[in-house]
């Protein structure tokens, strides 16, 4: 079973939701999240980016990084920016981007269930990112940024939603990138005990974005039930804040790579070596139209890439993704990639940004040679969630982001 259940979220006032409103912590870099702020003090990055009020040479996980964040978080409830609900409430959270809606239920989930596997993950966290987490969670006592889950879709969890969706919403606004984003209070006590039953009737639910918020969140559970003698499980740090959504709803999209080099290698002897698990035709193949192609932009020039038969195992899910292939047939035994984790020589491109920053960033020295990619799908994500395996890094690109500061949830 699943379980989702209501909570009395912080949010700001409809009235300056707009301004408050924020990316998540993990798609800027602190300059660009100072950038975004400077001129607005309601914005949420204040409390999910608080380096941007200290001295721009911090270290990201010095302890007045978190002091900071603790500050903030207190200030913009001190000020009102940020107020509490009354009672316990669901939330039904709509994006609409390029007229494509998804509509998600922003709810607690069980950090049990993650430790059961019920809360199905693909990907491997890193430590310091996960520590950095584990930090702001603790210190703040709250989820500043919900985490992305996936169910397949079920028509009678649709039926419950569309009951929300056409009444009028508490929040509805437009943000700069064009996104709009509309959030309706749900306080209705009997349609929460049916959302919370139709829920229970799904097996699994399935990370999309945020292992490191998921993991943190776990740890933390955890952690508080080990110090609390009175601990009954029910308490509101053994829940974390999530937004739910339909698979069929949600989009990912190509998530390309760059390197800095040919790994020493000349340019024909690199595409000789290509060739040797792609068919390389040289054409103007610049974004993927199927699975087990690629495009490579090399030198101001466009290639096609085509993964030979018998190069890869068609039948082992993770080995099949597009990911892996470019990762082990090009990548790592070609260009010296063996953890992309970690080697500095490789960047990872949103497919958000568009084909031109891959022909900009070759064009313009910073990088040798870019790759772009088919996008995985959300049923890849979910096979290979139920198997228990993961994918290789950096697999998925999902839009819209989900705006941190709508509503948090603390642990209290």
């Amino acid at each position: 079973m699943a379980i989702v259940r209501p909570f009395k979220g912080l949010r700001p006032p409809k009235e300056i939701a707009a301004k408050l409103a924020s990316f998540p912590y993990d798609v800027l870099n602190s300059e660009e999240a100072r950038e975004l702020a400077k001129d607005n003090p309601q914005s949420f990055l204040h409390i999910n980016k608080p380096e941007i009020d200290l001295d721009p040479g911090i270290n990201l996980y010095d302890q007045k990084v978190y002091d900071q964040a603790v500050a903030n978080f207190k200030m913009f409830q001190e000020k009102g920016w940020l107020v509490r609900e009354a009672a316990e409430c669901f939330y039904i959270y709509k994006q609409v981007m390029a007229g494509r809606a998804q509509i998600g239920l922003v709810c607690g989930c069980s950090a049990q269930e993650y430790w059961d596997g019920k809360i199905k993950r693909h990907e491997f966290t890193r430590k310091d990112k996960e520590e950095d987490r584990l930090k702001h969670v603790d210190m703040t006592n709250c989820n500043a940024g919900p985490v992305f889950l996936t169910y397949p879709a079920r028509d009678s969890i649709n039926t419950l939603i569309d009951e929300i969706v056409k009444t009028p919403p508490e929040v509805d606004f437009t943000s700069e990138d064009g996104i709009e984003h509309v959030l309706w209070v749900v306080k209705d006590g009997a349609w929460a005990k049916k959302i919370t039953a139709e829920f229970a009737k799904i097996p699994a639910l399935y990370v999309a974005d945020g292992h490191h918020r998921t993991q943190a969140a776990a740890r933390i559970a955890k952690v508080r039930a080990e110090k609390n003698p009175k601990h009954t499980g029910n308490e509101e740090y053994n829940f974390f804040m999530s937004v739910v959504f339909p698979h069929n709803h949600l989009m990912i999209m190509d998530y390309n790579r760059a390197v800095h080099d040919l790994n020493g290698l000349s340019e024909s002897e690199f595409i000789k070596k290509v060739e040797e698990k792609f068919t390389v035709e040289k054409q103007d193949y610049k974004k993927p139209t199927a699975p087990n192609t690629f495009g490579m932009y090399l030198k101001g020039t466009w290639y096609k890439l085509t993964a030979k038969p018998g190069t890869y195992d068609s039948k082992d899910p993770v080995a099949s993704l597009d990911v892996s292939i470019m990762q082990n047939n090009l990548l790592s035994p070609i260009l010296g990639i063996g953890d992309p984790r970690t080697d500095k020589r490789i960047d990872f491109v949103g497919g958000i940004r568009g084909i031109k920053e891959l022909e900009k960033i070759v064009d313009n020295g910073k990088f040798v040679v870019s790759f772009s990619m088919f996008p995985t799908s959300i049923e890849q994500l979910m096979q290979i969630a139920d198997s228990g395996e993961v994918m290789p890094p950096k697999s998925t690109w999902f839009e819209p982001k989900l705006r941190s500061g709508m509503v948090i949830h603390t642990l209290d």
